[in-house]
């Protein structure tokens, strides 16, 4: 056990291959349980860069709501979507859907936007048969760990995002923009230094640069900070992808992720970047009830894959514009 005078009174249990785990006695109501301790909280989750609140008995999606509410300054709505979520109030959503047996690795919520998430709030109501561990990485530790090389390119060049909107893989027009307007949707991409071409079918293809490393807005640190293996042709499994390609072509994949300067990336370096995640993962079961809090910007997330129903609950909040999130020459000399 360990305490700091950041958070006192509350004792985290930190553990190496586990996420800084809190444990409470079940305060009842847990809002004003939430309301109380917020600061004491969020310091905990500045100093572990992650944080598991177990004890709360959170059971309902209102109750959750709540919580949320009384940690944060408010939740963000969801924009450039890359999986449907169901939405249970203002900020409020289910994981995103994916099929159970497939994992999501590690990622940063939303790295490829403008204004990306400063923190991602988690709720288990129900808690899988197996698997199904929401598991995070210091994203500090992780871009130590990377070939020099290798994150100087990236930390030079940034990453390509390329998506292809259907209605039948992954989120549609209106569940990531808001909207299905094609006006509507070409402002927001213009706004938001996305490249867009409606191609002869209708559907919309579109391209994002963005950083690979950012500097964190707090602590100043240099974070590895993007999902370009989770969104990278090669993380999937080898079925699903030729499957995608055969469909859809090589072009038109749902989404793909490349090097700044628009190379294509090799499976080899998209397994060297999940297997080295994999070298600083830390995971906990998660039990009904559970409240995981994560610093999206210090910190990666993935799901593992589950059997049996889950339910978590998502929110978004402390919206943040990185001063480096598209990467200059000027950037990647900070």
């Amino acid at each position: 056990m360990s305490s700091s005078p950041l958070a006192a009174p509350l004792d985290v249990e930190l553990k190496p291959d586990r996420p800084p785990i809190l444990h409470v006695d079940s305060p009842g109501d847990a809002a004003s349980w939430a309301a109380q301790y917020r600061e004491a909280v969020r310091a905990r989750v500045t100093e572990h860069g992650a944080l598991l609140v177990r004890g709360l008995g959170l059971r309902d999606t209102d109750q959750v709501g709540a919580v949320f509410a009384a940690l944060t300054g408010g939740l963000m709505t969801e924009r450039e979507a890359f999986a449907p979520r169901e939405a249970y109030g203002p900020g409020l959503y289910s994981s995103s859907a994916w099929p159970a047996n497939q994992p999501m690795c590690m990622h940063h919520e939303l790295s490829y936007t403008v204004e990306v998430p400063g923190l991602m709030l988690f709720a288990c109501l129900t808690a899988p048969a197996e698997g199904g561990a929401t598991a995070v990485a210091d994203a500090e530790e992780m871009l130590q760990a990377l070939p020099t090389t290798l994150s100087e390119r990236f930390e030079h060049e940034g990453w390509l995002l390329t998506r292809s909107y259907n209605d039948e893989i992954g989120a549609s027009l209106a569940e990531s923009f808001g909207t299905d307007d094609p006006a509507a949707v070409e402002r927001y991409c213009r706004a938001h230094a996305i490249d867009f071409a409606w191609q002869p079918d209708g559907s919309l293809r579109t391209r994002q640069r963005r950083s690979a490393v950012v500097r964190h807005p707090v602590t100043g640190r240099r974070c590895w900070f993007n999902q370009i293996a989770f969104l990278n042709e090669w993380t999937l499994a080898p079925e699903v992808r030729e499957y995608l390609v055969d469909v859809y072509g090589d072009e038109g994949l749902p989404f793909n992720t490349r090097f700044g300067d628009d190379t294509p990336i090799d499976e080899d370096v998209v397994q060297l970047l999940n297997s080295t995640y994999e070298e600083h993962t830390r995971r906990e079961p998660w039990q009904a009830g559970d409240l995981m809090l994560v610093d999206n910007i210090r910190t990666a997330h993935s799901r593992e894959p589950y059997g049996g129903e889950r339910q978590v609950l998502v929110g978004m909040a402390e919206p943040c514009r990185l001063t480096d999130c598209v990467p200059t020459p000027e950037a990647s000399r900070r």
